[in-house]
């Protein structure tokens, strides 16, 4: 497998937060998929039901769009623009798998949905270690007020929070269907 940054590169510099969430344009979309704006936004008007509920699509309001466009104002799909965009999450994106079929919106749609579960396993990570850091600077704190200034508590801890960032170990398990002519190699 190619490496992770290389594949989520295209995809990462489309994904906003926005309203808590994060989430992907239309056009943004239909430039990966690899159809024009109107034609995924039409797909997804004839199946409005998979839609249904701003934890899978909104349209961004008149302040979100200028905000976006002020922040990038290079970003071809904020300019081009007439109306406002459709802001698809995680949910829509899952839910537009099943509207556009092409072996390109697929291969798209598997690596925009990694690229979300990355999000996600990270923003975990930082709460973890967030909340970590808050409890265990308190007590350091604590412990440096009383006048007990033992270096070995706070090198523990940073050697604790080096462990907390190691990646564990790439899996070798292989998952997945396995072909009738493979099983039969073995």
């Amino acid at each position: 497998m190619e490496n992770k940054e290389a594949l989520f590169n295209p995809i990462r510099e489309k994904v906003f937060k926005i309203r808590n969430q994060y989430v992907m344009l239309d056009s943004d979309l239909a430039g990966l998929y690899g159809v024009e704006t109107k034609v995924l936004n039409q797909a997804v008007k004839r199946n409005i039901e998979r839609f249904e509920g701003e934890d899978f699509m909104f349209e961004l309001t008149q302040i979100e769009y200028d905000h976006l466009r002020s922040q990038f104002v290079t970003a071809n799909s904020l300019n081009k623009s007439r109306v406002l965009p459709y802001a698809f999450t995680d949910n829509g994106l899952s839910m537009l798998s099943s509207v556009l079929n092409s072996p390109l919106a697929i291969r798209v749609n598997r690596q925009i949905m990694r690229y979300f579960n990355h999000i996600r396993i990270l923003e975990s990570r930082n709460d973890d270690f967030r909340k970590y850091v808050e409890t265990n600077f308190k007590l350091i704190e604590q412990k440096l007020k009383k006048g007990d200034t033992n270096f070995e508590i706070i090198f523990s801890l940073f050697d604790s929070f080096k462990k907390r960032f190691e990646l564990p170990a790439k899996s070798t398990m292989k998952y997945g269907f396995i072909k009738a002519e493979e099983k039969k190699n073995k």
